[in-house]
């Protein structure tokens, strides 16, 4: 039994969703490999030889990998599938768009989102977005899975000694894909699903205007990261990037401070895992406050305000 971790990176460095990815590989057993396909990113593999318990890294490199096109990944995963009794990827866009197309092609079932293993082929992931948590076991051989990253820690320990790396001829491209622009939103603040506090804001904060000049003072304060409600986003408050919840991003920092977001089921199903909830909402009535550990019933253009003054102070 041997699990195939498939490293999500930027041909420049791993992402932090890997490692996250390998802390759930650990926990269904050794030994674990890791597979990084890219374009000139030998740094990357020679990285992930370096991780802790895993055993050998597989390098395909070509410049149709590039891009991280599920397209052209996933000819390359398939062809290591069978060797594997795991398939392991990060439950992020990344991942969510490589594993079902892996699936399909092994024709095996895929389990996504999986927030706990219980052995080997039995796993834990939510359903009802997080209202109940649903335990599955697979008989397939081969089995596929996404990993909530927010359930699993994030270990970057490194091994005595690395692990080999060894090339693998990638698969050629099929041409039916091209990657014809991409927009990345630069954060000068931490990344969402990696930030220890993050400030986020529903759409009772009324423009993009006001959610700047209300949440970005408390969030430099926190040195916080900024996150939203999809209300906001769809609101054109932020863009999409800032989305937390069941269509977001899904976190789990020690302090979620959620100011003027009502707490509908798609959003809580985003950020109910942090380890503490500060609501603040003028409704006294507002879901929000069914899961915070401290809320604060009051105008939010009154509160964050006078909460940045007290830290200043």
């Amino acid at each position: 039994m041997t699990t195939l971790v498939i490293a999500e990176h930027d041909n420049v460095e791993l992402n932090a969703s890997t490692l996250h990815t390998l802390m759930a590989a650990r926990r269904i057993g050794e030994p674990i490999h890791v597979l990084v396909a890219g374009f000139r990113s030998t740094e990357v593999a020679a990285a992930a030889a370096r991780l802790e318990d895993v055993e050998k890294v597989w390098h395909a490199d070509a410049e149709h990998l590039k891009d991280g096109l599920a397209e052209a990944i996933e000819p390359n995963v398939v062809a290591l599938g069978n060797q594997y009794s795991h398939l392991v990827f990060p439950a992020t866009a990344y991942g969510k768009n490589i594993a079902p197309r892996v699936a399909a092609k092994l024709a095996v079932g895929q389990i996504s989102d999986i927030t706990a293993v219980i052995s080997p082929d039995t796993f834990e992931r939510p359903v009802y977005a997080g209202n109940a948590i649903a335990t599955v076991q697979s008989l397939d051989p081969v089995k596929v899975l996404t990993v909530r990253l927010s359930a699993f820690d994030a270990s970057a320990a490194e091994a005595a000694a690395a692990a080999p790396v060894e090339a693998l001829a990638a698969v050629p491209d099929r041409g039916i894909s091209t990657l014809v622009s991409r927009e990345l939103t630069k954060l000068e603040r931490p990344e969402l699903t990696a930030a220890k506090v993050i400030v986020s804001g529903g759409r009772g904060l009324g423009s993009s205007d006001q959610y700047k000049s209300v949440l970005e003072p408390l969030a430099d304060r926190l040195q916080a990261a900024l996150g939203a409600s999809r209300a906001a986003v769809d609101a054109g408050y932020v863009p999409n990037d800032y989305q937390v919840g069941q269509t977001g991003k899904i976190v789990a920092p020690d302090v979620y401070i959620a100011v003027g977001i009502s707490g509908a089921i798609q959003h809580l199903a985003g950020m109910k895992d942090s380890k503490t909830i500060i609501a603040i909402n003028k409704d006294a009535e507002a879901p929000i406050f069914s899961i915070a550990d401290v809320g604060l019933v009051g105008d939010l253009f009154e509160a964050v305000p006078d909460l940045v003054e007290k830290l200043d102070a």
